[in-house]
């Protein structure tokens, strides 16, 4: 049985903190100025992990708020991962280098599954995590705005073979609509790959927290919490000690 692992998340756009609905960028809150204040405070409330993903960067294809994420984890304890327009080995190499503990790549794994194959070669599965972002299974890319006619699940278990050792699923229904996580489709791919699955969009209280540490022998490894953190449905500190209780 693996270990299950809560990733507060910072989403940043035009350097400050936000969310958006269903990855609508016309559907925009900001929660804050400052994205390393809100890294930090997550992890006095005893967060092990920071999720960033550089919005910015994700719509034009190379990172653009690399200087906050790269603060966060050169100052804070915590382990940061980051998505977000990365599609360079150079882009790879800058983070891992500058302290990032885990790179996501998400696009490139249907655009260009050579870089990706390249990358899990060279950091190993560890450092790079494969991010499956899906709409009624299939995978979407590019900032959510096409979707492929490849299955999350073959493509996952395509990967998997490559060495990808950790995937973040996120299911493009659930995202930011507090509607809860698609748990199936989420065990479906630890299943299809036999490797760690982050749960991301949709978490909207500690039921679904439970529901999600309840199937960790499906591969079910962590959960990523944005907007019910920010609207306080649920408390860094009563989830990080859920999963220690």
């Amino acid at each position: 049985m693996t270990d299950f692992t809560i990733y507060p998340a910072i989403d940043i756009r035009g350097g400050k903190c936000v969310r958006l609905l269903q990855g609508d960028y016309d559907k925009e809150t900001v929660y804050g100025d400052s994205p390393f204040a809100m890294a930090s405070s997550f992890e006095k409330k005893g967060a092990k992990w920071i999720h960033m993903v550089d919005l910015d960067g994700a719509k034009k294809g190379e990172p653009v708020n690399h200087t906050e994420v790269l603060r966060a984890a050169s100052e804070l304890d915590a382990s940061v991962q980051v998505g977000g327009g990365i599609r360079t080995p150079q882009d790879v190499k800058t983070y891992l280098e500058a302290g990032v503990s885990r790179v996501i790549l998400g696009s490139s794994a249907i655009s260009d599954p050579g870089f990706v194959k390249e990358m899990l070669n060279e950091y190993g599965g560890a450092r790079i995590a494969i991010g499956i972002d899906a709409r009624d299974g299939y995978v979407a890319t590019h900032g959510w705005l096409q979707t492929s006619e490849v299955k999350a699940e073959e493509l996952g278990a395509e990967l998997a073979a490559q060495g990808a050792e950790t995937f973040i699923m996120t299911d493009i229904s659930r995202d930011g609509m507090m509607s809860g996580p698609n748990v199936e489709a989420i065990a479906n791919l630890g299943q299809a790959t036999g490797k760690q699955v982050i749960a991301s969009g949709g978490v909207s209280s500690m039921g679904d927290l439970k529901e999600l540490i309840s199937r960790k022998n499906d591969g079910i490894a962590g959960a990523i919490i944005g907007k019910a953190l920010y609207t306080d449905k649920i408390r860094l500190e009563d989830a990080v000690r859920e999963v220690r209780g």
